[in-house]
């Protein structure tokens, strides 16, 4: 009897390992930079998604904001073999771990669930390598926003400017009333995240492209180059002293309580309104950045899955099925502040501001005018990119003339290729 008991014990241990073993293989590790109030929230459809299909998300956030330090943390994390099953990328980071082969293959996924025909082709240009699907976008944002405190620019009599001087005198009159008039967080990726729509507004699609994508020396050393530092040098006027280390969403707080009556970030500053009850119209205003009406310079976050053996896992392709979701692109994006990344999501969800954008999304999509973002890895390598950041950042936090931000730009792209 003893015996049969011990060996009852030792067959349910056994068994239970067995449970213990598959419920691990049930879980899927996400790597990802989402942990301000609004990102996270968003992130609570993925992961009720997932949990629908069956597996568990296991949480890997590393916070800042452009996603610097999660990807210090996932070239360490890949050295050493342990990658995460999938991590948050952006633009050409996807290609870069794609072309060492780390990347698992999505086209069974993505021609089971017809992902060719929905994504519009500026995002599958991330979204795939050499043809194949690597990564799946989740959203499409747009950096070039301008968001308000309406009941400032109510109080002031103003309304959102249609030209740069317009912004700039606005400000004037904001400041004199005793508000900030631009909040801003002082980190390089924000000051990019601003040289984004500088360049726009001072060029237009065409000088963006042939500057900032193609890195043409000729647009990057011309007088319109200097006009782009000359906007930047005017935004620097604008901003609180206690600027420099400010995270995003603080600096949209600003912009919330009233401290501040503008900010200029990507529509995931939409998310913190949202999360703290504010409503687009009534609370806040949001408009294109002056010079850059119609133009839509777009950052889209993806997910890629790491190779388990020769293909995906069953986990992580219940995850980029999970992301690629209509009804799951449809909630994320009313809390993320962004659009879908799929074209066939109604708009019916979206408040004015992500209507407007997905309308205007339409349009550029149409004539040719859709950008990807430098300052979120759309618009060129991480090479040339960083070292662009560098001479933003440098600029912005000096009193350097726009001349000479101009030839230090062109000396860095020659360095940096």
């Amino acid at each position: 009897m003893f015996k049969k008991r011990i060996a009852a014990l030792v067959v349910g241990v056994v068994a239970l390992h067995g449970v213990s073993a598959l419920a691990d293989t049930k879980q899927v590790e996400v790597m990802h930079w989402w942990t301000s109030g609004g990102e996270a929230k968003a992130l609570g459809v993925l992961k009720d998604g997932l949990k629908q299909r069956g597996y568990t998300w296991k949480d890997a956030p590393i916070a800042g904001g452009g996603g610097e330090a999660a990807r210090t943390v996932l070239k360490a994390r890949v050295a050493s073999d342990n990658p995460p099953d999938a991590i948050q990328m952006l633009g050409f980071t996807i290609a870069e771990y794609a072309e060492q082969d780390y990347l698992a293959n999505l086209d069974p996924l993505a021609a089971k669930e017809g992902w060719d025909k929905v994504v519009p082709a500026p995002i599958q240009r991330f979204s795939k390598h050499d043809g194949h699907w690597v990564a799946v976008p989740v959203d499409i944002h747009r950096t070039n926003w301008i968001w308000a405190n309406k009941k400032i620019f109510d109080q002031l009599h103003l309304t959102p400017p249609q030209s740069f001087d317009q912004l700039v005198a606005d400000a004037a009159v904001i400041r004199k009333a005793g508000y900030i008039p631009l909040a801003h967080g002082g980190q390089p990726w924000q000051e990019a995240t601003i040289f984004d729509s500088a360049v726009m507004s001072a060029g237009g699609p065409k000088f963006y492209t042939q500057a900032l994508v193609n890195l043409d020396p000729a647009a990057l050393g011309s007088k319109t180059m200097e006009k782009a530092f000359d906007q930047m040098r005017a935004l620097r006027g604008m901003v609180d002293p206690n600027f420099p280390g400010r995270d995003w969403n603080l600096a949209t707080s600003m912009v919330i309580n009233g401290k501040a009556a503008m900010q200029i970030m990507g529509d995931w500053a939409k998310g913190e309104f949202v999360n703290a009850g504010k409503k687009a119209g009534t609370d806040y205003l949001c408009f294109q950045y002056p010079g850059t009406q119609g133009d839509f310079i777009f950052n889209t976050d993806q997910f890629a899955t790491f190779k388990k053996g020769d293909a995906a896992s069953p986990g992580e392709l219940a995850f980029a099925s999970t992301v690629m979701d209509k009804g799951n692109q449809a909630k994320f994006n009313q809390i993320k502040g962004s659009i879908p990344a799929r074209l066939d999501v109604p708009a019916d969800g979206l408040d004015e501001c992500g209507q407007k954008s997905m309308a205007d999304l339409r349009t550029a999509l149409k004539n040719g005018t859709m950008v990807g973002s430098f300052a979120h890895g759309h618009a060129m390598p991480d090479g040339p990119k960083n070292a662009v950041y560098d001479v933003v950042t440098h600029f912005f936090n000096s009193n350097q003339s726009s001349a000479d931000a101009v030839k230090q730009l062109v000396q860095a792209i020659n360095n940096a290729k």
